[in-house]
């Protein structure tokens, strides 16, 4: 499969959703609790500073996506904070790494220059190798930072990378 990466667009929606529900429903990985639909799906990629949809060049079928945006404003408006998903039936392929080098990228042109993550789940072994290949820098850990979806507490590891 030849994956590329493109900016959002609004016939993306429902194959967009489809995907970012997924960990969602997962309940392991995102903060979020509310799935999206097509109104409130186009209205969240939209918001973002930047979406990036990886598909398929053949078939273009989205197998993932991020988002990208400001992790807070003013004096702290130059760190920036993204989330990633890719199809879970897709997962060990590198997807997510392409995605993360992209978005590493955007964020550089878009003026950021930290990229944090609040809350990687300390179960996410496979974001926790990738953020270490990438030269990410652990913060800490926050104990019982993140409810699972069974109401298992579990700690998370905040991040950063010079941009």
């Amino acid at each position: 499969m030849q994956v590329e990466i493109r900016p959002y667009k609004q016939d993306d929606v429902q194959q967009a959703i489809a995907v970012w529900n997924e960990v969602v429903e997962d309940g392991v990985a995102f903060p979020q609790t509310e799935l999206l639909d097509g109104q409130s799906g186009h209205a969240f990629f939209s918001s973002q500073s930047f979406t990036g949809v990886a598909y398929d060049a053949a078939s273009g079928e989205i197998v993932g996506l991020y988002i990208l945006h400001p992790n807070n404003v003013g004096r702290c408006g130059h760190i920036c904070n993204a989330s990633y998903a890719v199809k879970g039936n897709l997962r060990s392929q590198h997807i997510g790494e392409q995605l993360v080098r992209h978005c590493m990228h955007q964020a550089k042109e878009l003026g950021f220059a930290i990229l944090q993550f609040n809350a990687v789940v300390k179960s996410n072994a496979a974001a926790l190798h990738l953020y270490h290949k990438l030269g990410f820098e652990q913060l800490g850990v926050i104990p019982g930072g993140f409810r699972r979806k069974d109401g298992v507490f579990e700690d998370i590891i905040p991040h950063y990378h010079l941009l």
